[in-house]
């Protein structure tokens, strides 16, 4: 009989669950990490919330250990390179705490409205400042959505209720799934210009890091209320305490910090500023779904082999892992270097299956595809969700098998369909299990996807090399592979370069403004 460890306070209903299903489970929570590795050997699956911390250290002392679940979304508290490196499944539940997330925006939305934090205080302090608190309707104001997925959706079907005008910004949000969630999607700067209220429902990549920066906040709407329940780092905290200072930004609400626990945040004791200690996911309907969500998945998979919400596993066939195994691989790739590489709205994706490749289950290749593109936006995409996340936002996904062989014996090829019009990438395998790009928007070249890259578009021109290569090395960036496609001579012109280190912003300013450079970006696999 399977036996799990769950390790953390949780709701005695996981324990239950686990029991009907017919797994054992022992409830030890408060061990350090010492006691915790002296006991795990013991347990086939490990049960945990945000206080477990499942290091390397501690995942070799699990010598039985096959799956670890979080009840709740971040595994920030789990290695999980090292819980691969080891063959444990790392699972969470990504959409069990999602309308407990939501109503807390629309709370700290009012708060930030009627400033009740600051009425409160001042009432219990013997003062009746009647006319101080001069708030303001959320009726007929337009709220910001940045980020319009499962959250940001919930936050926006609230405000309408609310008689709010809802906006949105999203890249991945279609026309069609605005019109379904009732919102009006609008461009960044759009939004900053319109919008009476911002809130922030998007995952913090490199791509929304600082997306409200010290420059965009200064082109908000002047007198506009600002709320974060999402990640900390997507605001410049001095700017936004500055923007309050000022009385450019009216209010702002933070769920979330860059530094947790926020113990002494410049922040604090600002007029105007509210803030909760990372509350948006506790409630105890929320504690109570993730706690049987994370008990079910588990339980199906220690007890049936079903694989759901697993950030390192695809869902597979033990006949079909081997096979599919390096065509997942070349499709994360491909699905991870069209998102990084296609601007503008995303309107559809397909995945085309050419020669051998036709022959086999093309759904897991889609869903690697899948968690290649949206893992550039999205941090807890995973082959197994990356299609129910697709779905969500209104992303049409199309599968194509042509089993005629082209120019390669077996190809992929990912399109993605934008407001520019269609742009395409296609990569085969070499040695049957080594990942290769062989097609760039309509340019052959030939390069391995790995690591840090440059990717550079310019017209064809002789010295242009040699100019590049002069700068990367008088940044002392070192060149590991050079890849060079071009449409005809004298035309366009595709470099990829692996580089040895993340080529900064910096060095990228002054790549393009070399002579004959359209664009130029880093990459990352």
């Amino acid at each position: 009989m399977p036996k799990v460890l769950i390790s953390d306070k949780m709701d005695p209903k996981a324990a239950q669950i686990f029991r009907e299903r017919g797994v054992e489970v022992d409830e030890i929570t408060g061990k350090t990490p010492d006691e915790l590795k002296a006991i795990i050997a013991g347990y086939d699956g490990l049960a945990i919330r945000s206080s477990t911390k499942v290091t390397a250290a501690i995942l070799d002392a699990a010598t039985n250990l096959k799956v670890v679940g979080r009840a709740g979304i971040g595994v920030d508290n789990v290695d999980i390179p090292a819980a691969s490196a080891r063959g444990v499944v790392v699972m969470n539940t990504p959409f069990g705490n999602s309308i407990t997330t939501a109503e807390h925006a629309i709370a700290l939305m009012f708060a930030l409205a009627r400033q009740l934090p600051e009425a409160d205080a001042s009432t219990q302090a013997g003062k009746w400042e009647k006319n101080r608190f001069m708030g303001v309707e959320l009726t007929a104001k337009t709220l910001g959505l940045i980020g319009a997925g499962n959250i940001g959706s919930i936050v926006a079907d609230r405000a309408r209720g609310l008689k709010m005008k809802v906006i949105a910004f999203d890249p991945f949000l279609t026309p069609e799934r605005a019109i379904e969630i009732g919102v009006e999607k609008v461009d960044l700067d759009a939004l900053l210009a319109r919008a009476d209220f911002i809130t922030l429902h998007t995952p913090l990549t490199d791509q929304t890091r600082n997306i409200l920066s010290a420059e965009n906040l200064a082109r908000t709407k002047p007198g506009v209320r600002i709320i974060n329940c999402a990640r900390g780092g997507l605001i410049d905290e001095a700017a936004l305490k500055a923007g309050l200072d000022s009385g450019h930004i009216a209010g702002a609400a933070l769920d979330v910090f860059v530094e947790e626990p926020a113990s002494a945040s410049p922040l604090f004791g600002t007029p105007g500023f509210v803030s909760t200690p990372h509350l948006g996911a506790s409630t105890t309907e929320a504690q109570v779904n993730v706690a049987i969500q994370v008990a079910e998945q588990m339980a199906d998979f220690l007890v049936s082999g079903g694989v759901t919400n697993a950030l390192n596993m695809p869902s597979l066939s033990a006949e079909e892992a081997p096979k599919l195994k390096p065509y997942m691989a070349l499709a994360e790739k491909l699905g991870a270097l069209v998102g990084q590489l296609a601007t503008g709205a995303i309107g559809g994706i397909s995945v085309e299956a050419e020669g051998a490749a036709a022959q086999l289950n093309v759904k897991p290749i889609t869903s690697a595809v899948l968690a290649g593109f949206l893992g550039t936006q999205t941090a807890t995409v995973n082959m197994v969700n990356a299609p129910v996340i697709a779905r969500e936002r209104g992303l049409e996904v199309r599968e194509i098998r042509t089993e005629r062989e082209g120019d390669y014996h077996t190809l992929l090829r990912v399109t993605v369909r934008t407001a520019d019009g269609e742009r395409s990438v296609a990569g085969t395998l070499v040695g049957a299990a080594n990942p290769r790009l062989v097609e760039l928007f309509g340019i052959s070249v030939e390069a391995d996807l790995a690591g840090p890259m440059l990717y550079v578009v310019n017209e064809d021109a002789p010295g242009f090399i040699g100019r590049l290569g002069t700068l990367l090395g008088e940044a002392c960036v070192n060149i590991g592979t050079f890849h060079l496609g071009r449409r005809a001579a004298g035309g366009e012109a595709v470099l990829l370069l692996s580089v040895d280190e993340q080529v900064d912003a910096a060095l990228l300013a002054r790549i393009k403004a070399l002579p004959a450079v359209r664009t130029a970006m880093g990459l990352s696999f």
